[in-house]
């Protein structure tokens, strides 16, 4: 698999408003952030990845934020959202990009996580 190419990041888009997705429609990976805290609210693949996108609700509802946490999150303003994408040639390759980011997020995650560790009793 080729290095990751990511797009930049974009605001997420405020359906009340009639914004729309500047996605691919095809396969590939996205990721879904709150800008002022960089905290992830969202990551996976889909086949179709500006579906995947349209299909998170930020305003409440079904599928709102209680399906992307086990417990319902104070609901941050979607002017604060942006998300970004990375597509592929394939549904298969999108899971196996995904699979890698995850990977990569949690290794960074435990060095940082090991590191303050080592501040803290060192």
């Amino acid at each position: 698999m080729a290095d990751l190419t990511w797009s930049t990041w974009n605001t997420f888009h405020n359906a009340t408003r009639g914004d729309f997705v500047e996605a691919p429609i095809g396969p590939g990976v996205y990721e879904v952030r709150h800008a002022p805290t960089g905290a992830l609210i969202a990551f996976g693949h889909s086949g179709n990845v500006a579906g995947a996108l349209a299909d998170i609700k930020v305003d409440g509802g079904e599928g709102g934020w209680k399906s992307l946490f086990r417990k319902a999150l104070p609901k941050p303003n979607v002017m604060e959202l942006e998300y970004r994408t990375y597509p592929t040639a394939s549904r298969s390759e999108a899971r196996t990009a995904a699979a890698r980011l995850k990977s990569l997020r949690q290794s960074y995650w435990r060095n940082r996580m090991d590191a303050g560790m080592s501040a803290r009793h060192g």
